[in-house]
Formats: C-alpha cells, structure tokens, sequence
C-alpha cells in the first residue's frame, strides 16, 4: 500500500492554492435551505436515495456528521467507508483504475494526496454557492474542485495524573528530553497530520530535532484514539502529535489530560472536501457538499468533532481557543511540501521503527 502512495507522490506535479479567484456558483439562483444554499435538485437527490463518503475522520465523529445531514433530508440514506489517509487513497486510485465509481464525496486530511487527486483529475468541478465564505487560499485553483472543509492544530498532550502541569513540555524542543524514552507517541507514517509535523518542525530546528527524537522510542499509531486511550489510561505519559480537536473530545469525556501551546507555533493539518468525479448519486453530492460547506454542516463538525471551521464568521468549537491566539505553522510553500513526502515516509518509517 505505502508503495503505491509513494508511485503516486513520485509524479505530483500540482501547486496548492494561493491566488484563485472568486466564482459564481453553479447556478444563478441557488435554493434557500435551513442554514445553507444549494444549486442541487433536492427532488433528484431524494431520488437517487444515497449518498456515500469516503473519509479519514474517526467513526464516531463520521457518524454523528453524517446523522445530522440524514436528519435534514431523511429520505437519503447515508454510507461511509474511513481509512487512514493512505490507505483511503489506495482504495480510491485502485477501484477507479478498474472502472468501480463507488464514491460520491470525500474528506481527505493529506494535502498532498488533495492536490495529487486533482492532478489525476479525480475531483468533479462543482463552483457551490458556499465557495462565497471561504478565502481563496482555502480553496483549489481553478475554484471549484476541492475546499479544506476544516482544519485541526497540533500540539502535545500528557497525562495529568502521572506529569504535573509544571513538569510537563513547554515547546517542541522539552519534548526530546530522555525522560520520556519509551512513554511518547506519534502517528504512523500514514497519517497526513504526522507529515505536517515533521516538515513544520523540521523547518524550525532542523533534521538534528529528529535525530534526537528517534533515542526516544516512539511509539506510533494509525489513529489519534490509539495516541489518546494510551495517554489517558497511562501507558504513555506524552503525546508529541496530539491534534487539539481531539484534545477538547476527550477532555469533554473527563480523560486526565493537559494540553501544550508551543510558543515555537502549531503545524496546521488540513482536511480537504470535495465530489469525486463520476459519482454514482450526481444530485445527492452536490446536495451534501453545499449541506458540509454551508452554515449547518460546518456547526455540526464544531459539535461532533470539535473542528475548526475556516468558514468566514466561524466560531471555534465548544471550549476551544480562537485561531488568532496561537502561532500556525502552514507550509510556506506547498510544492515544497509535497516534494518531502517521500523522504518524511523514509524517514518516519526510520524513527518509529516501522520500516
């Protein structure tokens, strides 16, 4: 699996966005739902019965996004298939090389493999009256492919019973102290996040930060539960790729957890969203796509996963720090960053001992 997503990164030739302009939606004049605006046939989408999204958010918070569109049109029944990143994008180049158009929409958190999809032309042009609320640096270029349906910021996590708040990591650096050895935890390589770390942090202090990281031990994991069961149950002490959204989750269900704001700033993950071509309920894609990017899906990924929304006017997640509090890490140039990919799996396979 790791090869083929490794093939694909070999040819990734796409820019991210910086400089597209604004659009038109798709229609002149767009129907006026609860919350959100629609160029689709809701009759047609109701009609087609279904719709099914492809992910790489949890099951519960899939779920509960899911429930919440499912509750405002229940004549369409809702499917979903969640992979981590690279496992999702081999699933999706696999089926579509043999002629199986399985999916109708996709979140995808791994900016490379975002853009590496258009480049196969995999994202069906769809110009969603929602575009009108997000900036053009959120949006692809041309507008109308894709849209970062949210984002999360990273910092670390540890668990309160076990290291005091005055003993914990202040910055990245605390992090490499052997103290931790063998009681840390990352993500796997496979993880779009986890790139967003190493090349942010890489950035900041070099590749000696990793060198020095890899005498830990680390311990990686596919999935932010993993990290976050293992921290608060005490198998771990540190989490050194703790999302923040999924901080707030857990601390809302009363795990024993603190959290770090590195001063040095916060790699920025972002999760891309958008219609995949030929898919097999046309209506009903649209139909979601401007439900998610409108007014109302964006709340209910606030509620069900705590994400932070780069909607215009967004509030942050129930009792979430404002984006303008913390320092955010982004790529300051996105062809760069694809470019790392292939080093960052070499080497992130090196340190957590995965190769």
């Amino acid at each position: 699996m790791i090869r083929a997503v490794l093939a694909a990164f070999a040819t990734v030739l796409a820019a991210a966005p910086a400089v597209a302009q604004p659009a038109a939606a798709d229609c002149a004049q767009p129907v006026h739902l609860p919350g959100f605006e629609t160029c689709a046939s809701v009759a047609e989408a109701e009609q087609e019965g279904e719709v099914v999204l492809y992910t790489t958010s949890p099951d519960s918070d899939t779920m509960a996004l899911l429930a919440g569109f499912h509750a405002a049109f229940p004549k369409i029944a809702t499917n979903y298939v969640r992979v981590q990143a690279g496992g999702l994008y081999s699933k999706l180049l696999s089926e579509r090389q043999a002629h199986a158009y399985l999916v109708d929409v996709m979140l995808m958190s791994d900016m490379s493999l975002t853009l590496d999809f258009q480049r196969r032309g995999g994202w069906q042009h769809y110009l969603s009256p929602a575009l009108a609320a997000y900036q053009p640096g959120y949006q692809s270029d041309p507008v109308g492919y894709w849209t970062w349906a949210w984002i999360s910021i990273t910092g670390m996590a540890y668990n309160t019973t076990l290291v005091p708040a005055d003993k914990a990591p202040k910055n990245w650096p605390d992090a490499l102290d052997p103290q931790w050895t063998g009681s840390i935890n990352v993500k796997t390589s496979i993880a779009g996040v986890q790139h967003d770390v190493w090349y942010a942090l890489r950035r900041l202090y070099g590749d000696e930060y990793w060198n020095k990281f890899a005498d830990l031990k680390p311990h990686a994991f596919d999935s932010w539960v993993q990290q976050f069961e293992r921290c608060a149950d005490g198998q771990d002490k540190i989490i050194q790729t703790a999302q923040y959204s999924n901080y707030l989750e857990m601390k809302a269900k009363g795990a024993p957890l603190g959290f770090v704001f590195p001063p040095d700033g916060m790699p920025v993950d972002v999760t891309g969203f958008g219609i995949v071509t030929n898919p097999p309920h046309p209506a009903a894609a649209k139909l979601f796509a401007d439900w998610l990017l409108g007014e109302t899906g964006q709340a209910t990924l606030a509620k069900s996963a705590y994400a932070y929304s780069v909607r215009a006017g967004a509030q942050p997640p129930e009792g979430g720090v404002a984006l303008s509090s913390v320092k955010l890490l982004y790529p300051a140039d996105w062809n760069d960053f694809l470019k790392s990919q292939k080093q960052f799996v070499h080497d992130w396979n090196r340190i957590t001992g995965l190769r």
